[in-house]
């Protein structure tokens, strides 16, 4: 009981504290930059979420992020996963979400205002488009957090991958870099809402190229990367 009091309190908290600063920053104009405010917003909100829910991140593997943009694939087991890769993941970073959390009351103004990237699964015409401008976006220097199964896993286990993250690494022409979030699902799972304390680690694996690659390879990335995430630990 006071576990889930404890994280209700935060999640609320730190919500409309952080997400009131960046509207605020975007409505009198401060500007996207790396390491500026929105930056240091997004590490700061996930790292006190964290913390007051007695969780920490372990990184492993941040050697083998290369310079420049990628795209992040990560699984998704947990809330926990968005905060650890906050809190964990190094440079300018943009989440790819679902059209629904726009309408979430603090969050959503405050995840567009930062220029997350909002995708409509819903309409494909939509949907294509916001991965063109999310193209455009990471080939001027941010990268990309994209949840590779496209929701939460109700069991802890790998579920099927999505096409969009591999088109979306496709047309920015960037690299793709593994992410497997490790404990997560055993601190939060799905439903639950009395985190467990503990460590969250994120596993980084190597890079996969993209360069010279066209829309049909998308399955092979896809198959790719998978493997690169069992091998990091994922669970099938």
């Amino acid at each position: 009981m006071i576990r889930a009091l404890r994280y209700v309190i935060a999640t609320i908290v730190l919500t409309v504290y952080y997400g009131t600063r960046v509207v605020v920053a975007a409505m009198t104009g401060v500007r996207q930059e790396p390491g500026g405010l929105y930056d240091r917003i997004q590490f700061a909100y996930g790292t006190r979420l964290l913390r007051a829910t007695r969780m920490h991140v372990v990184v492993e593997g941040l050697e083998r992020i290369p310079a420049g943009p990628v795209v992040f694939v990560s699984n998704h087991l947990s809330w926990v996963d968005i905060w650890g890769l906050l809190a964990g993941l190094p440079g300018t970073i943009r989440f790819v979400f679902k059209k629904e959390l726009s309408r979430v009351p603090f969050l959503g103004p405050a995840i567009n205002a930062m220029g997350h990237i909002e995708i409509d699964r819903d309409n494909r015409g939509s949907a294509f488009a916001s991965y063109d401008r999310a193209a455009a976006q990471i080939r001027a220097g941010t990268s990309a957090v994209v949840f590779a199964e496209g929701t939460r896993s109700m069991t802890g286990k790998l579920l099927p991958f999505k096409k969009g993250p591999f088109v979306l690494a496709i047309a920015a022409g960037v690299p793709i870099v593994p992410v497997v979030c490790v404990d997560t699902f055993e601190r939060l799972p799905k439903r639950s809402i009395a985190p467990r304390p503990g460590p969250v680690t994120l596993r980084i694996g190597h890079p996969i190229p993209t360069a010279g690659l066209d829309y049909a390879a998308r399955d092979q990335l896809a198959a790719q990367a998978r493997a690169a995430m069992l091998a990091l630990g994922a669970v099938e």
